[in-house]
């Protein structure tokens, strides 16, 4: 599809659509056979063999009822469904990808995080929250803390009083400017995270406390998560359920609101103050904003890896869609016994990459929001909800 789309000179689904999806997918088929001589002649040379004369074609109807096939045994055995969960996102293929082609697409970037004000609420104190995504936090809905760690509530020499995790304090507040003689901050008190569950503080933005109100759910709170760290940051995490498998789980622990400021494509919707603009870029805009409300305490940079989309090269965002899945998770102690019995040459890679791959499976997420591929056998009644899957041409 992306060679295709180069050719034709078209940018995104929205321009596939008005080119017209028979002749796009006309196009495609045809550019499928442009490498077939050099794709065989690589073949040859690396000592691939296969059976050339008589190839499988994946468009081919025989190849798509094969498929239609294996997916109702899947559905039979009540491991294919349609849920809403947190996938990797190509805004640009306005497609999900899975974790096999996340993998493709890292590259080590230098960004901005926030280290962000929240005000407690009914106290002249705030919350410091670390986000590594500016871009999320119009969405906020939640900050977290680790209920077994050590929080304090500091006097800090910017005249600010603080909440944060004891352990970060020196990394975060010891960069305040201060006279020799003068600490960086005083600790006024100490408590375990548990403790701060379910204190209040202002929303940052009042586009999602509106959005909240119309979903009649409550948010604005600490919430408490084991998988809060002490690593980096300042112990406490915003959360925005939309965007973070973490989120998500927290989300649905405490029945957060669901807030989604980020349209298909990528963009800040119309509700924030940063209408249009790409994720990315609303990056610093969002610290300029936060900046000038006196909200922002710091923007840090920091380096690590992020996925690109392996087909057009665009940042992924992790994103709340509805998606088709087989759950591999049911079936994860059968495969990991059945990857005992292979004799692995060499050894490592059946007990080392691809055993750690199989401890950590997920739910695969197999449906692309594309025009190439082989259309998904499902079909719903509009009217009861009832789903049935066909599995050959003769059922259909």
């Amino acid at each position: 599809e992306i060679e295709v789309e180069k050719k034709l000179g078209l940018d995104g689904k929205d321009q596939i659509e008005e080119y017209g999806m028979e002749p796009f997918i006309k196009q495609c088929k045809e550019s499928v056979w442009k490498y077939k001589g050099m794709w065989e002649n690589f073949s040859g040379t690396v000592g691939f063999w296969a059976d050339m004369e008589n190839p499988y074609v994946t468009y081919d109807d025989n190849f798509i009822e094969s498929e239609w096939w294996a997916l109702k045994e899947i559905w039979n055995k009540k491991l294919l469904y349609k849920g809403f969960k947190i996938v990797p996102y190509c805004p640009r293929c306005g497609t999900p990808l899975s974790a096999q082609e996340v993998a493709q697409g890292y590259k080590s970037v230098k960004e901005k995080s926030a280290i962000v004000r929240f005000k407690v609420r009914n106290e002249d104190a705030y919350f410091l929250a670390w986000t590594t995504t500016p871009w999320t936090l119009p969405s906020n809905v939640a900050l977290c803390v680790n209920p077994e760690d050590i929080y304090c509530k500091v006097k800090a020499v910017d005249g600010y009083t603080y909440y944060m995790a004891k352990e970060l304090l020196d990394n975060v507040l010891g960069k305040l400017e201060h006279a020799e003689d003068e600490k960086a901050y005083e600790i006024l008190e100490t408590m375990k995270g548990l403790e701060l569950e379910h204190r209040r503080y202002e929303p940052l933005y009042e586009c999602a406390s509106e959005c909240a109100k119309k979903q009649n759910k409550d948010g604005f709170y600490i919430t408490c998560d084991s998988y809060v760290t002490m690593s980096d940051g300042t112990g406490i995490v915003h959360i925005a359920p939309a965007f973070g498998e973490d989120d998500a789980n927290v989300g649905r622990k405490y029945n957060l609101p669901f807030v989604q400021f980020v349209d298909e494509k990528g963009e800040m919707t119309k509700e924030t103050p940063f209408a249009g603009l790409f994720v990315k870029k609303a990056d610093p805009e969002v610290l300029k904003d936060l900046s000038s409300r006196d909200q922002l305490f710091d923007a840090p940079k920091f380096e690590h890896d992020y996925p690109h989309c392996w087909r057009c090269d665009t940042p992924l965002i992790y994103y709340a869609r509805e998606s088709w899945f087989i759950k591999m998770t049911e079936v994860k102690d059968q495969m990991i016994r059945n990857n005992n019995t292979v004799n692995w040459i060499p050894e490592s890679i059946g007990k080392g990459r691809f055993g750690d791959w199989l401890e950590n499976i997920q739910d695969w997420g197999i449906s692309r929001n594309r025009y190439w591929g082989t259309p998904l056998n499902i079909w719903e009644c509009e009217g009861c909800g009832h789903q049935e899957s066909i599995g050959s041409r003769q059922e259909l």
